[in-house]
């Protein structure tokens, strides 16, 4: 248990590390997979994006993110942001797979456990049935609906240009 907790930190460790070498953008290299793209007008979501001032500032939190879990035997993991790297491509084949969202263009971005669910679908149901069907999927602690109805107005998330830091 003690060396899968060490190794865990040295991952983490290395990863803040990398971040360092950019002055800008994924700098802890949160999955955002793009799932369907059946809506070409869509706003394309920016992602993450931290400057390195922003990731001294979070990467203690991150680091301490799920580790109470972990100690009490109720998480396989000692860190909330290590599912993200598995939970991403289960959520993104699971999308692909239902059907019901095929006409949609959909990213989906991971962080510590939490889904977060970018970009323009049909119909508010859809929207709705996505949120569930996505929740279901294992190791997923919630999801964050920003999915757009259609592909006017102004989406609830940062687009792709704006280099506004999250922290």
């Amino acid at each position: 248990m003690r060396g899968m907790r060490n190794a865990a930190l040295f991952g983490c460790l290395l990863s803040c590390a990398a971040s360092f070498a950019q002055d800008a953008g994924n700098l802890f290299n949160d999955p955002l997979v793009q799932v369907t793209a059946s809506m070409p007008s869509c706003p394309v979501p920016r992602g993450p994006y931290l400057t390195r001032e922003s990731v001294r500032k979070a990467e203690h939190g991150r680091t301490q993110q799920g580790g109470s879990c972990y100690r009490v035997g109720r998480c396989r993991l000692p860190n909330a942001y290590l599912y993200d790297p598995e939970i991403i491509p289960r959520v993104s084949l699971y999308i692909r797979e239902d059907g019901r969202f095929a006409d949609t263009s959909v990213w989906v971005l991971g962080q510590a456990r939490m889904v977060t669910l970018m970009g323009c679908v049909q119909t508010k149901q859809q929207a709705e049935d996505l949120e569930r069907a996505v929740a279901l999927v294992d190791d997923v602690l919630g999801v964050a609906n920003f999915l757009m109805i259609g592909t006017q107005g102004t989406p609830r998330y940062k687009v792709v240009g704006d280099t506004t830091p999250d922290y």
